[in-house]
């Protein structure tokens, strides 16, 4: 049907539109309990819940990466040193911390001082188990023939860790990338669930899951089965992920 003027793809100038109403608004996935478009809140939570896994992840493997390889070069007392503190933030049951934090934050907080603290909390104390990663390639690397023979022709620290070195890692960086950012996407979606991720009226993926809670009747509300069902899902197919979130797959 015809309805208001748009461009297809930004450069075709289009009035058609596969379905509309008259002097009415159309909610594919219905409103929630303010009268807001659901369907418009997850496209957008996305970018929000998208955006925390990329920035956390970036956050972690540049720890990480810088860590992991002063230690794996340099050895001796840094090395035993930097390993020691890697334990132990592996020790720390950082889900419980992050509870901590928000709770002693005003409740006034604004949505991007929230969302910032999450990226920078998760994002900071998950950078041990990449280190530990990046020190055995490190170490792995220095030791090999190549290497050897350029610091014997008196090549200088910095030489050898940009030239030789740091590009044995870029696979395992990779790789712990693709597994980083679903778990801090679940990190996020988690304390949006429990009400302590970013504040309304910022959308967030685990807000819809999050809504179920107080909902009676889901035979009306059908999204948001789909919602704690497409969660459940990603918590199956990404069982590490369960460290953090362990007890949210219960709750729902």
């Amino acid at each position: 049907m015809d309805g208001s003027r748009y461009k297809l793809l930004g450069l075709v100038p289009c009035r058609l539109h596969l379905f509309g109403v008259d002097d009415a608004r159309v909610y594919l996935l219905g409103s929630d309990g303010y009268g807001r478009d659901q369907l418009a809140r997850i496209l957008y939570g996305g970018q929000v819940s998208l955006l925390a896994g990329w920035l956390g992840a970036g956050i972690t493997l540049f720890l990480g990466f810088g860590i992991g390889a002063m230690a794996g070069y340099y050895g001796g007392w840094r090395d035993e040193i930097l390993m020691r503190f890697a334990e132990l933030f592996l020790a720390l049951p950082w889900l419980y911390l992050l509870f901590g934090l928000r709770a002693f934050l005003p409740l006034s907080v604004s949505p991007l001082q929230s969302f910032l603290l999450i990226v920078v909390v998760s994002g900071t104390l998950g950078w041990a188990r990449p280190a530990r990663l990046v020190r055995s390639v490190v170490l792995s690397a220095k030791e090999r023939d190549f290497v050897r023979a350029a610091r014997g022709f008196g090549a200088s620290d910095q030489y050898l860790l940009r030239r030789h070195i740091f590009p044995e890692t870029s696979s395992l960086l990779m790789t712990q990338a693709t597994i980083l950012v679903p778990q801090y996407v679940l990190a996020e979606m988690t304390l949006s669930f429990l009400g302590l991720g970013v504040p309304e009226p910022v959308a967030s993926w685990g807000k819809p899951a999050g809504q179920s809670a107080t909902i009676q009747r889901t035979d009306v509300l059908w999204w948001i089965v789909l919602a704690c069902s497409g969660y459940r899902a990603l918590l199956s197919v990404l069982p590490r992920s369960g460290e953090c979130v362990a007890g949210v797959g219960e709750l729902l």
